[in-house]
């Protein structure tokens, strides 16, 4: 049993002071706004939510569940302080930590006057670098203490959809805590034992970020799927039932599958059919933003590849990999190509190495391709990897070829790597490795 106060009484504040108080942890649930307050104590929800009223009302009758509006007293009467305040937009867009930080402070306060280590866990969603740089230098000078030393300080989002909270509380998709310290991780995840989910400890920054993603993630297969349904309207189609079919496939479509961030998508079907969908939609005078908006973001990925081999102002550049993905030799459209074409105009000495492709065995579209956009292309390849390292300054990664995994075992001092496509820089020296995600 862990002794728990939860700061605001908003849809994840009193969801998580009901559910802990549950689960037999002592919760004080607090609130500046003492009608809130009033109604907890009364065995009542503050907000409507389904089984929250049976929930709260079995809490305060076991004494398990209390509701105050005074900071300190919670703050000194508990082990570890929830953050569930609600972080809106400003006018701008920007992030309003307004509430995080008055209650930041309150705690703080609060930390002062108390001998015992407490650990403080932000709920409320906040941007990456917000815990850091916000809330434990307003902790750490509201107390007089040392964060990480005299008190802990823990990230640890919810994945709560409203009408179904108090079900996805025990049923999240994972539990995520990003913390100072371990030993403050294990704490939390204890009064998580209860829960069917995957746990998974990582660090503050990165807890922070996770929720961001996902919404982001959701919002867009709203937007997505309304989009497609707009094109089958016009076209007289079943949107329903052609969504139904896509969802069926769960081994690329719903999946973790192209969700690895990397270099720009490329070969025969992705560009050309993106293209035409979307100018079937601009022939039906379908309006389509964010399908329009994957081709040109596709192609600033190439730009971004391009900036990150520019910038370290070498001139001998290898490129290992030429078409769009390993195991391939297709090369119609592969961003490499592109990426490749524009170095050779910036004055770039290039060489290029790709087992899969065969100049001689090239056939068919492959062999048009190649004749009609890149000519010169037989003079840059070699025929073996050893030949990119003895020439370049820079090795460039472009596919995920097996062989390219352990390149940088092969790198003389001062060669650097540029890693497109994240296969191998986890593996080997941080310092020669330039990605695009890392």
């Amino acid at each position: 049993m862990s002794r728990i106060s939860v700061f605001g009484l908003g849809y994840v504040g009193t969801v998580c002071s009901a559910c802990l108080a549950k689960e037999g942890h002592l919760v004080i649930a607090v609130d500046v706004n003492t009608e809130k307050v009033d109604i907890v104590r009364g065995g009542r929800s503050p907000i409507i939510e389904k089984d929250l009223d049976r929930l709260i009302a079995d809490g305060v009758e076991s004494g398990a569940l209390t509701a105050t509006a005074d900071s300190l007293e919670a703050v000194l009467k508990s082990d570890l302080s929830f953050i569930c305040v609600g972080s809106p937009s400003n006018g701008n867009g920007s992030l309003d930590t307004s509430y995080l930080e008055r209650v930041s402070r309150d705690i703080g306060t609060a930390l002062r006057g108390k001998d015992r280590y407490h650990v403080v866990v932000i709920r409320s969603t906040v941007l990456p670098g917000t815990v850091g740089k916000t809330v434990i230098p307003i902790l750490e000078q509201a107390s007089h203490k040392k964060a990480g030393v005299d008190f802990g300080v823990a990230m640890n989002p919810e994945f709560m959809r409203e009408s179904d909270s108090v079900y996805d509380f025990y049923n999240p998709p994972k539990t995520v805590i990003g913390a100072l310290h371990a030993s403050d991780a294990d704490r939390i995840a204890e009064l998580f034992e209860g829960v069917s989910a995957p746990l998974i400890k990582t660090s503050i920054e990165i807890a922070e970020m996770v929720k961001y993603v996902d919404n982001a993630f959701h919002a867009l297969k709203v937007v997505f799927a309304n989009e497609i349904g707009n094109v089958c309207d016009a076209l007289g189609i079943d949107a329903h039932i052609v969504m139904s079919i896509f969802c069926m496939d769960t081994k690329l479509n719903i999946s973790p599958y192209y969700l690895k961030p990397g270099f720009a998508f490329g070969g025969s079907c992705l560009p050309k059919d993106v293209r035409a969908l979307t100018y079937e939609a601009k022939r039906l005078d379908v309006d389509t933003p964010v399908l329009n908006a994957i081709l040109p973001s596709n192609q600033h990925q190439i730009a971004i590849g391009l900036q990150r081999i520019t910038m370290l102002q070498r001139k001998k550049i290898g490129i290992l990999g030429l078409s769009f993905k390993a195991g391939t030799d297709d090369i119609r459209e592969s961003p490499l190509v592109e990426l490749t074409e524009s170095l050779i105009g910036k004055g770039y000495d290039v060489r290029i190495y790709d087992r899969s492709i065969s100049l001689a065995r090239l056939c068919g579209g492959n062999k048009e391709y190649v004749e009609r956009k890149i000519p010169h292309i037989a003079r840059l390849m070699v025929s073996r990897i050893e030949e990119i390292v003895d020439h370049a300054e820079i090795v460039v990664i472009g596919n995920k070829a097996p062989e390219f995994d352990d390149v940088a075992d092969l790198l003389k001092p001062g060669q650097e790597v540029v890693d497109l496509v994240g296969l191998a820089a986890e593996r080997n020296a941080e310092e020669v490795y330039v990605g695009l995600s890392a």
